[in-house]
């Protein structure tokens, strides 16, 4: 059942898709509008908070974000993961591997050491990097990257190659593929593809 395995798409466990609270979801597709409307539900509980760099920068909020995101379709929304996967840290590494890259997160806005896009995709990518949830990896952490722009530096959200002008991009899996090879770029400490395609 819904195997994904690209960044943010991750094949489950059967333990973890028997989490679905949903009942009688016939396709991936019907099961993907349903998680994209918790997602917006999300996005307006979110918008309602006041956000601190503390705040943001913290386990405590990222897990409830994602819970806030996903816990009307997953049973372990908000949960780090049990399991081990293809990609990401090692499951008992991914507290202490947040905890780095919050603290690390928190001294580059503080001591400005990139501007507000770069830094936002940064901690956008160490955090997919490590894989925290079982899935929802990918849309997680690029509302977090949204929120690190918009409410920390008052910047507009990305549009994550939805302006994108070839004609081809407007194709999903087109889209997806362009995100894909600059996530790989990042990889290997190459972040000019990622800028450029989340403001694409």
């Amino acid at each position: 059942m819904m195997h994904r395995n690209h960044h943010g798409q991750t094949a489950l466990d059967p333990d973890e898709a028997e989490g679905l609270k949903l009942h009688g979801v016939a396709s991936r597709h019907e099961l993907d509008e349903h998680e994209q409307h918790n997602i917006e539900s999300a996005k307006l509980k979110v918008a309602a908070l006041r956000i601190t760099p503390a705040m943001l920068f913290s386990e405590r909020f990222l897990r409830r974000l994602h819970k806030l995101m996903f816990g009307e379709v997953w049973r372990w929304a908000g949960q780090f993961r049990t399991t081990d996967k293809n990609i990401g840290v090692g499951k008992w590494q991914i507290g202490i591997e947040l905890k780095k890259l919050c603290d690390d997160a928190l001294f580059w806005h503080e001591a400005q050491t990139f501007p507000a896009d770069e830094l936002a995709l940064r901690f956008k990518h160490r955090l997919v990097s490590i894989h925290c949830f079982p899935n929802g990896n990918g849309r997680h952490s690029r509302l977090v990257a949204d929120l690190i722009v918009t409410r920390l530096y008052g910047g507009a959200p990305f549009s994550w190659g939805r302006h994108a002008g070839d004609p081809l991009l407007h194709d999903v899996g087109a889209i997806r593929d362009q995100y894909l090879t600059a996530m790989r770029a990042a990889d290997r400490g190459d972040f000019g593809p990622l800028l450029a395609f989340a403001r694409s």
